[in-house]
């Protein structure tokens, strides 16, 4: 019998095709999802992968079969999913797998408004309502259902997404610009030419063609190889900055003018300064901004600095977005490039967050390395992932040696995180694959590389 379990994550869908799921569980999968969330209507998008269009259909004719309709908005990012979504006010259903190999593929799910689906409202209910339909051999039969079928029609959103997004940053003075975009053979080169469009940009593309086989390098801009290309080209056409996207796009790296990656954690600094001016332009006393364990002490500095709330909380977008509307924060960041906006329906989008980047450097002269030098406070590892047979184990390892040192405190939150008085690292399992994921800052570069060699020889022992 298929294990669901490996396939049906924290906040998302996510395994090999056909190995792990295909188009019956697709099928299956978008009964059980209209049938939990109680949807009569339903959006869902899909990614450049080659399995990609079977699945998002058969997930679409599983839901209409159980009385929804469905809006069919094909080729997206997941944020352009996340905007029909808020917009139409629908529940939504992104057939993607982000920046994992060609051969995955998932599900980001959503209820109307964007809102997450994740383990704690509504992702487990609906692995075990497709788990009883499975038989002993790992078949599935979905019972027939008395609802009226519902319909299946298309709809085209790029250029709503595009307008939404142009709405809530003021690119209207910024001085001209040179951009590379790096989009990875990813759904960046689907939203790109129409976001920036209009803009004055020089915008050098590289990698726009769609090809979910990634001929290129992988569309993970989180792993220092895949950003090669875009470094060199930044410098070898004096470039402003480079922009680098993910597989769906829903992430944004940044590299300036030197060719150098600008950490995610001083982009969430950059763009957390420029909402809270926002917001207290507009009469809020102390914003909230949300900020995932593993970005740079940096962020909370800033945020108190500029008399805002700060709030830590766990990896993940389900995590954060429901933070966010815990809180009614004005924005998250995360370590890995995620980027979440109250006035985007709390979701995450790595193009809106380009969009401040793009308005913070042209609304001044200096260099992206002079303005973001300010947001660079501390020495980083960046995340050191380490392939291991017991994720529990290691991490016991770790612990027995660190966490009874004098003068340090030990969380749990998300994974485990050790701080001593000018260092911290965290050490959290992937959701995703058998990985340990290391994240070590310190005040400066020697102290930084003495815990994260010790922290690691004790992982990979």
């Amino acid at each position: 019998m298929r294990d669901l379990k490996q396939l049906v994550k924290a906040y998302d869908v996510r395994g090999v095709v056909p190995d792990q799921w295909d188009e019956a569980l697709a099928r299956a999968f978008g009964a059980a999802f209209v049938r939990v969330v109680g949807a009569s209507a339903i959006v869902v998008g899909h990614d450049m992968r080659p399995s990609s269009p079977g699945l998002t259909r058969a997930f679409a004719e599983g839901a209409a079969a159980h009385g929804a309709d469905v809006v069919e908005i094909g080729l997206c990012s997941t944020d352009q999913l996340y905007y029909a979504s808020g917009s139409l006010d629908l529940p939504g259903a992104m057939f993607t797998a982000s920046h994992n190999p060609a051969q995955y593929n998932g599900i980001k799910l959503c209820r109307a408004g964007a809102a997450p689906v994740g383990q704690d409202t509504g992702l487990d209910e609906i692995r075990e309502l497709v788990e009883s339909w499975l038989d002993a051999d790992g078949a599935v039969t979905v019972p027939g259902s008395d609802a009226t079928p519902g319909k299946l029609s298309s709809q085209d959103s790029l250029a709503g997404y595009s307008a939404h997004l142009r709405s809530l940053v003021d690119l209207t003075a910024i001085r001209p610009l040179k951009v590379v975009v790096d989009a990875g053979n990813g759904m960046g080169g689907h939203t790109v030419p129409t976001v920036f469009a209009g803009l004055p940009l020089d915008l050098v593309p590289m990698y726009f063609e769609l090809d979910g086989t990634f001929p290129n390098h992988e569309a993970n801009p989180l792993d220092p190889k895949n950003l090669v290309d875009l470094q060199a080209e930044v410098v070898r056409v004096g470039a402003d900055l480079g922009l680098a996207f993910d597989g769906d796009a829903d992430r944004c790296f940044v590299v300036d003018e030197r060719g150098e990656p600008v950490s995610p954690s001083a982009i969430t600094a950059l763009v957390a300064a420029r909402e809270i001016a926002r917001a207290r332009a507009a009469g809020e006393d102390r914003p909230t901004v949300i900020h995932n364990l593993i970005t740079s002490w940096t962020v909370a500095e800033v945020v108190e600095e500029l008399g805002a709330e700060p709030v830590r909380t766990r990896v993940g977008h389900s995590f954060i977005k429901q933070e966010m509307a815990r809180t009614d924060a004005i924005f998250g960041g995360e370590h890995s490039a995620h980027y979440y906006f109250r006035d985007f329906w709390r979701a995450d989008t790595g193009m809106l967050a380009a969009l401040h980047v793009l308005a913070a450097l042209g609304g001044q002269d200096g260099t992206l390395s002079e303005l973001t030098a300010r947001y660079d406070r501390y020495a980083a590892s960046g995340e050191i992932n380490s392939t291991v047979a017991d994720q529990r184990a290691r991490t016991e390892a770790v612990r027995a040696v660190w966490g009874d040192q004098p003068g340090v405190t030990v969380d749990e939150l998300d994974g485990l995180t050790v701080a001593g008085g000018d260092w911290w690292f965290n050490l959290r399992a992937s959701n995703t694959e058998p990985l340990l994921r290391l994240n070590v800052e310190a005040k400066d570069p020697a102290r930084m590389a003495e815990v994260r060699d010790a922290v690691l020889a004790l992982v990979r022992a």
